[in-house]
Formats: structure tokens, C-alpha cells, sequence
């Protein structure tokens, strides 16, 4: 049975609840923006494509049955729902850049009638969905071109067919290099605190027939010195316009580990994850879980961000849609998002 993480289904958005697994697969039926809201910020849908077209799909959801009579009226609507929304998690950029489109698709339409721009908003939250199976797809066949037969590769949480629409960013171009016949073996982290690695990535990876093995996170570095990675591949939440790479947490060890060992660190995702309005990953803003997902110990102090940023020295390349981005990271991720947008243009 094909995954399909999000899908709109009768005037309702359907998610699979990412808690449930491994244990279960069930999907959940979202009529409300204050249960799309708590389905984010709890990780029932997570993934930062996953997220760009949940969040566009729920600012849909708010407006669909609106009385508005007037634009003005409609966009006040609109805008509240996307600030409602946005204050779910603020590290993904996916998060913003789905709500974002969606206020600029209304404004371009704004001399169209109400009716007429609820069906626009419903067709773009469709177009971000479909637009992000391709994004993956190219990817993971751009990406696969990295990957020899029999490598190792390790990684981190889960940038799979859960963290996007059905195929994947990092786990994208695994899943490409293994219809080429290349047969690789695949290193898990377990991912703390939530474990999207071990209960996330295992269970998708076994269910694709994918030879996967599940190591604890501190366990990395003596798997590397042992020579059993040959690469490291992760996903990305936000990048930085120098390269700059937030990620789950732990994916900047790793990053250390693989330049300690001379193993090449690369970082899959859609040109849509990066934010060039941010110079570097000082400005990325880290999202804080609570302290009850690391103890239940009401006295003991909590450190617990969800996410870590991988200084882009440490990246050996980007693997996008559009193409692999190596340093010098500025020129060139500058130089591939203007070609992006010139082709987008004609």
C-alpha cells in the first residue's frame, strides 16, 4: 500500500498520526485549525515539506467556510489563520513558506469573488502538495548519483515518506540509489528525545526492504571509526543563504564525527527549505520541546531543542531539486535560487 503522509479527504486534511508508529499505522481525520494546531506541535505530522503543505492546506481549512463578503474581510481571515498556525513551531521553513504562498496567491486574486478564491487557495495547497512528490523524486535521483554500490550510509530522525508527501529528501535518494540496484546498507540513529530515527526511519526503511540497522546516537562515532560508514545523509528543517543547516538534533555531531573521519556529510532538501532572507545559522530560530519528553523528574532543569545547526564548513553538499550545491555555499546557492526563479518566470 502506497503511503501517503497528508491528503485532503472530505473537506478534511488526513495525516497519518506519526505517534502511533511503529506500533500502528492510523490515519487522523483534521476539521479545525486549533486540532491541525495541536497535530503539529505534538509531531503527528512532522517533516518540514510534510509540514509546508499541512500548513498550506490548513489555512485553506480556515477560510473554506468564511462569510466574508469582501477582500479586505477574507484577507483578515486569512492572515489570522496563517499567524495561528505559524505559532505551532517555528524552526521548519517549509512551515512559513506554504502560509506564505498562500497569502500571495489571495493577493494576486484579490479582485476575483470570494468563492472564486477559496477554489484558488484549495488548487495551490494541492499544487504545493504535488509540486513536493517531484521536488523528492529529483532529489532522490539527482542525489543517487552520489551513492555507490554497497555503500554505507548513516543517518538522522527521519527525512523519509513521513517527513514529506510519499517519498522522501534524505531517505529519498536511498530509496532512488535501491531501484538502481546499488543495494546499500543503512545506519539509523535513534534520534533522542522522541526517537523519530528508531521508530520513524527503522519502520519505513523495513517496510521499503531496505537493509537497515538501528544504532543508538552516542554509538556513531564508533561505527565510523570502525569503517562502516562510507557517508552520512540527512534532511533539513532551514538553510541559511550561507549554507548554514538546521536540522534534528544531533545532526550537527554527526557533521563533527564525518569530517573527524573523512566521510563526506550531506544534506538533502527542496530548494523550498532554504531562507536566504537568513544570513547564516545564528538567525535560525531553534525551536524549545518540553521538558516532559526528557524526564518526568518535576525538579530536574531541561535542555531539550528540537533542532541543532551544522555550520556549513562542515557540509560537504547539498542535494536539491534543482540540482547539488557545493561550496563557496553563498555564490552558489544565490546563483541557483535566481536560475530557479528566472526559469519560473519565462
Amino acid at each position: 500500500m502506497k503511503l501517503m503522509t497528508i491528503a485532503w479527504r472530505r473537506n478534511k486534511i488526513r495525516i497519518i498520526d506519526q505517534t502511533k508508529l511503529p506500533a500502528k499505522l492510523a490515519y487522523r481525520d483534521i476539521g479545525d485549525l486549533g486540532a491541525l494546531w495541536q497535530a503539529i506541535r505534538k509531531m503527528q505530522v512532522r517533516g518540514a515539506p510534510a509540514l509546508g503543505a499541512a500548513a498550506a492546506l490548513g489555512a485553506y481549512l480556515g477560510v473554506k467556510d468564511v462569510k466574508a463578503k469582501t477582500f479586505p474581510e477574507f484577507k483578515k481571515r486569512l492572515d489570522e489563520c496563517v499567524a495561528f498556525i505559524g505559532s505551532s513551531r517555528p524552526t521548519a521553513r517549509n512551515l512559513f513558506w506554504g502560509l506564505e504562498r498562500m497569502q500571495k496567491e489571495a493577493l494576486k486574486n484579490k479582485d476575483k469573488s470570494i468563492p472564486a478564491l477559496k477554489k484558488i487557495l484549495f488548487a495551490e495547497a494541492l499544487k504545493i502538495i504535488s509540486e513536493d512528490q517531484i521536488a523528492c523524486r529529483r532529489i532522490g535521483k539527482i542525489g543517487s548519483r552520489l551513492i555507490k554500490k554497497g555503500d554505507s550510509i548513516m543517518t538522522v530522525c527521519n527525512a523519509g515518506v513521513l517527513a514529506t508527501i510519499d517519498y522522501g529528501t534524505a531517505l529519498g535518494v536511498i530509496y532512488r540509489a535501491e531501484k538502481q540496484g546499488k543495494r546499500v546498507k543503512v545506519y539509523a540513529c535513534e534520534t533522542r528525545p522522541l526517537l523519530q530515527g528508531a521508530r520513524l526511519t527503522v519502520w519505513e526503511l523495513m517496510r521499503k526492504g531496505v537493509d537497515v540497522t538501528l544504532n543508538c546516537d552516542n554509538m556513531a562515532a564508533a561505527l565510523m571509526a570502525q569503517g562502516k560508514v562510507d557517508k552520512v545523509i540527512a534532511g533539513a528543517d532551514r538553510i541559511a543563504a550561507n549554507g548554514d543547516t538546521a536540522n534534528k538534533i544531533g545532526t550537527y555531531s554527526l557533521a563533527v564525527l564525518a569530517q573527524h573521519h573523512k566521510i563526506p556529510f550531506y544534506i538533502a532538501a527542496p530548494l523550498s527549505t532554504f531562507d536566504i532572507s537568513i544570513k547564516s545559522g545564528k538567525g535560525i530560530p531553534i525551536e524549545q520541546r518540553a521538558r516532559e519528553e526528557v524526564t518526568s523528574a518535576r525538579r530536574v532543569k531541561v535542555f531539550n531543542p528540537a533542532f541543532d545547526v551544522t555550520p556549513h564548513q562542515l557540509i560537504t553538499a547539498i542535494i536539491t531539486d534543482k540540482g547539488i550545491i557545493r561550496p563557496p555555499y553563498i555564490r552558489n546557492i544565490k546563483k541557483l535560487i535566481s536560475n530557479d526563479k528566472l526559469k519560473m518566470s519565462k
